[in-house]
């Protein structure tokens, strides 16, 4: 997701409180619960998110403790759910095209839609009790002290300090976030096989045809292609689409029944093309793993 569009979403589920869970945004990993993790801020009196009050809050002794990065390395989202009612969102981005980069200190932070494609972004809201903590406009800057990233922009360590300036006040809101997140998941890693024996019902051409699909964590394996067979008076064909339950330990097996959907021609027995092709949503990260297209020969036998 771009980041603007991220910042955008981010604000309107703190400001509405739609939400105690956050849900995986677009492009980011999918939300787990920080190992170790301290969120805390503070403002004086006549700061407009804190009241003049400091807050803590410590993983493990809240509901939802998660730092989530988009797939660029651009922006993050650090997430707290502290109880019923009680929830804040921390949302920074380097100026456009640009990776959040360690040891860098980000001045001149705006909030969507008034961050420019040069600007850094910075937004912090959320509720507290019930009550929305939310800016019209934001101003200030951040510094990322140390950040790891793994695999799509899943973000593995944080250390980071903001500080905000809301609706133009002069009095500002400092914070800073230290987070430790579980290992990377790995990624998904999928197989697709076709059988190379498949049987056929005369004289009603029905056929079926199969494989396997395997994957190396569970995933909902989607599979289309279509099945064509050259006779002398005729090309019997017909297409398929299938969804397996895939679990990794052993390959997962496939079938489908088809007749063919060319007018005035049935499978025989004999060797058929089959062209497959398997696709999954890795659960873990915002990506979709794709076999491509694979073509294979099937010998029909009568069933």
């Amino acid at each position: 997701m771009p980041r603007r569009v991220l910042t955008r979403t981010v604000g309107v589920v703190a400001a509405l409180a739609v939400a105690l869970a956050v849900a995986p945004l677009a492009g980011t990993a999918q939300a787990y619960s920080a190992t170790s993790g301290t969120l805390s801020f503070s403002g004086d009196a006549g700061e407009p998110i804190s009241g003049g009050q400091s807050y803590a809050y410590t993983a493990g002794a809240v509901q939802m403790f998660d730092v989530q990065g988009s797939t660029d390395g651009n922006s993050l989202t650090v997430a707290v759910d502290a109880e019923q009612g009680t929830l804040w969102r921390l949302n920074v981005a380097a100026p456009d095209g640009q990776k959040l980069t360690e040891g860098t200190t980000y001045t001149g932070a705006k909030q969507w839609p008034d961050a420019r494609p040069e600007d850094p972004e910075l937004a912090f809201s959320g509720t507290d009790n019930g009550t929305e903590k939310w800016c019209n406009t934001t101003s200030g800057s951040f510094t990322i002290e140390h950040i790891a990233v793994g695999p799509h922009g899943y973000v593995s360590e944080l250390d980071a300090t903001f500080e905000q300036y809301c609706n133009g006040s002069t009095v500002p809101l400092r914070g800073a976030v230290h987070a430790v997140m579980p290992e990377p998941p790995a990624e998904l890693a999928m197989g697709m096989t076709t059988d190379p024996a498949g049987t056929v019902d005369v004289p009603e051409g029905r056929i079926t045809v199969g494989g396997t699909v395997t994957c190396n964590k569970p995933a909902s394996v989607s599979l289309a292609g279509q099945v064509f067979q050259i006779q002398k008076k005729g090309t019997p064909g017909a297409s398929y689409q299938t969804t397996v339950a895939c679990t990794p330990g052993a390959p997962v097996p496939w079938s489908v029944t088809l007749t063919s959907q060319e007018p005035g021609t049935a499978f025989q027995p004999g060797t058929a093309t089959i062209r497959s092709r398997a696709r999954a949503d890795d659960r873990d990260y915002p990506v979709t793993v794709d076999t491509g297209q694979q073509e294979a020969q099937v010998t029909l036998s009568r069933g």
